[in-house]
């Protein structure tokens, strides 16, 4: 069984003074770097959006951040501009170490979001990483990083739905909490398997 570490959009968005900050979300860069040396794969997943993404409040005239829409893959949450292709605010934590074995750019399709690492939110586009993680006979994952109740979550339930083992490190992990996000997320993934430390 090879093990790895999936560092889930440690970006500065979604830090202290982010567009799209997830509260204490700095406090997740230092347990996890701690972690890496611990895991034989390091994958980073990087958010990527274009200028104009279909998930941004800004796209949709009369809408703001938090509002939802109805998107032909199904109901979409607006968000903030964020993590423009680019830009400051897409670019990794200063402090995380970037030493990984793979980066994975996600949400860059200017038409649907991509809050998992696996699939864009049809569930059907893949992202590549299952392949990847097949190629190396990965069977074990163990997730960090923003935000637990959206992109780890979808991560970590794409994951199971694959035949993953996955747990995630509580400790290097921070969530948005939206409307109870975070109590119905955590509820679907230890229903699913999903292991928490």
């Amino acid at each position: 069984m090879t093990k790895a570490l999936l560092v889930i959009d440690v970006q500065n968005d979604f830090c202290t003074g982010g567009a799209l900050a997830v509260p204490d979300g700095d406090a997740v860069v230092a347990p996890i770097n701690a972690m890496m040396d611990h895991f034989d794969t390091v994958i980073l997943t990087q958010d990527w959006h274009p200028s104009g993404h279909s998930s941004f409040a800004s796209s949709h005239p009369g809408r703001g951040p938090f509002d939802t829409v109805e998107m032909p893959y199904g109901t979409q949450v607006l968000w903030p501009d964020h993590c423009v292709q680019g830009s400051t605010g897409g670019a990794f934590h200063p402090d995380l170490r970037v030493d990984g074995d793979l980066i994975l750019r996600k949400g860059f399709r200017r038409d649907i979001d991509s809050y998992s690492a696996f699939f864009e939110n049809d569930q059907t586009t893949p992202t590549g990483l299952d392949g990847y993680l097949g190629s190396r006979d990965i069977t074990d994952l163990t997730l960090v990083g923003l935000a637990l109740d959206f992109c780890v979550a979808f991560s970590a339930l794409d994951a199971r739905r694959l035949g993953y083992a996955v747990t995630i490190a509580s400790d290097a992990c921070r969530a948005i909490d939206l409307d109870g996000s975070l109590e119905t997320q955590l509820a679907n993934m230890r229903q699913r398997g999903v292991n928490f430390t």
